[in-house]
């Protein structure tokens, strides 16, 4: 089976209003720049989006918010440390513009670890008294307060990848793996933007990182190119 398409826009381009879309990635490290500034050039909206921080050291997800396509962020990282900077995002949840679930790290990537899984909920002690515990199901176990939390499934999550074969079997480079696995499993519809891609049967079956079996589609793209200043880091396909 060839899983190979050929180019972002016909990647994404049955992605409805209102899916569930996922964007692994830390800060500029593993991050699905093309795929997303794909889908911001498309006309879907009402989405909900899954990604740790929102357009600090991933820009091109100011792309979405931007252009009005997104209803509500599950996040962890939303706003830029100091308080003499905003993001866009920032701004539009002040302004009652777009909703906000925030998650601690752990428990952010966890809830999608088990939906990949199979695993309805789970408990854990991260968060207790604090205020992600509000209206949550709290159990006490061995003498230990936890939080009862929900697996998190997507519809869709883009995957950024530095080699993958024509089958979707995928190998992640170094830390830009961070939990691209994990959400890469939690979705429906998983769709890997690969710098190389390469004939099934190339890889060796002990260097995949991500098995097959979790891929949809696969889109060859450039490596990018990121410039990273102290104001900002800014994707560029260039």
């Amino acid at each position: 089976m060839d899983k190979l398409f050929p180019s972002v826009e016909d990647a994404i381009k049955d992605i409805p209003d209102g899916a569930v879309v996922g964007f692994p990635g830390f800060f500029t490290c593993g991050n699905p720049v093309y795929l997303v500034k794909a889908l911001a050039k498309s006309k879907v909206k009402d989405l909900t989006i899954v990604v740790m921080q929102l357009g600090v050291g991933n820009e091109e997800i100011n792309d979405l918010l931007a252009h009005g396509q997104v209803k509500k962020a599950i996040c962890n990282y939303p706003f830029y440390r100091s308080v003499s900077r905003k993001s866009l995002f920032e701004t539009l949840l002040r302004e009652n513009k777009i909703e906000c679930e925030l998650y601690p790290m752990g428990t952010f990537v966890e809830k999608m670890r088990a939906a990949g899984s199979g695993i309805p909920a789970f408990y854990t002690p991260t968060g207790v008294g604090t205020y992600v515990s509000e209206g949550k199901e709290t159990r006490v176990l061995n003498g230990k307060e936890y939080l009862l939390e929900y697996a998190l499934p997507l519809d869709y999550a883009f995957i950024h990848a530095w080699k993958a074969d024509h089958l979707g079997n995928v190998v992640f480079h170094k830390t830009a793996r961070n939990y691209n696995p994990d959400m890469a499993k939690a979705a429906r519809i998983t769709i890997v933007e690969a710098e190389n891609v390469v004939e099934t049967g190339e890889i060796d079956p002990d260097m995949i990182h991500l098995p097959s079996i979790y891929v949809k589609r696969v889109v060859k793209v450039d490596r990018p190119r990121i410039n990273v200043t102290i104001e900002a880091s800014v994707p560029s396909s260039n």
